[in-house]
């Protein structure tokens, strides 16, 4: 079975040259199984999984391409601002690596605006930073602090937020973590100028 989202948060399922269109929200559908008998259909059961795996949107969200890569990203239905797929989007309290310095930092907020529009505390636009210049000016920027409160962590500036474009910063895994600090001391240098903010 094919699942296509609808604009109006239904589903258009196909399945050996027959078409249906399911309703999630409603658990109904308009094959026979459905309307007639009142049964909980395969049409609708395979919508619920393929909505679960994250291959289509929700009823009440909508797909649109990231900002970042141009892939699929699901987001509410009345979202504005930039949509980011899950490889690209952080929440606060995400742990982080820095793609430049391999530095651990903690996501402190979203700032919903473009790298060439959204200025550090020295009055550069993010976009600017020679560091930068491998991530695209349009990306979404990420506000984050670098992690001093780890054992063998010195803090690069207590409390300082930096400002990130949203592709230079790699989701880890808090076990991995601890393994990258421990193998590679190198990780912990990271000059101001490689700091954007």
């Amino acid at each position: 079975m094919t699942v296509w989202p609808l604009r109006d948060g239904r589903y258009l399922v196909a399945r050996e040259g027959r078409t249906y269109v399911v309703d999630a929200e409603r658990a109904t559908c308009t094959c026979p199984d459905s309307t007639i008998r009142g049964a909980r259909c395969k049409h609708v059961r395979r919508v619920a999984i393929e909505i679960d795996a994250g291959t289509v949107p929700a009823p009440d969200e909508r797909e649109r391409p990231c900002a970042v890569c141009g892939g699929p990203a699901f987001v509410a239905a009345d979202a504005d601002g930039p949509a980011l797929c899950a490889r690209h989007d952080h929440a606060p309290g995400d742990l982080v690596a820095d793609r430049e310095t391999g530095n651990l930092l903690v996501v402190a907020s979203a700032t919903g605006r473009r790298a060439d529009d959204v200025r550090t505390d020295e009055n550069r636009l993010v976009a600017d930073y020679d560091t930068n210049a491998a991530y695209g000016r349009h990306e979404p920027v990420f506000a984050a602090r670098y992690v001093d409160a780890l054992p063998g962590r010195r803090a690069a500036a207590p409390g300082r937020t930096y400002l990130f474009p949203a592709s230079r910063l790699r989701p880890v895994e808090v076990d991995s973590a601890a393994t990258d600090r421990s193998t590679d001391p190198g990780r912990e240098r990271c000059t101001s100028a490689a700091r954007a903010g």
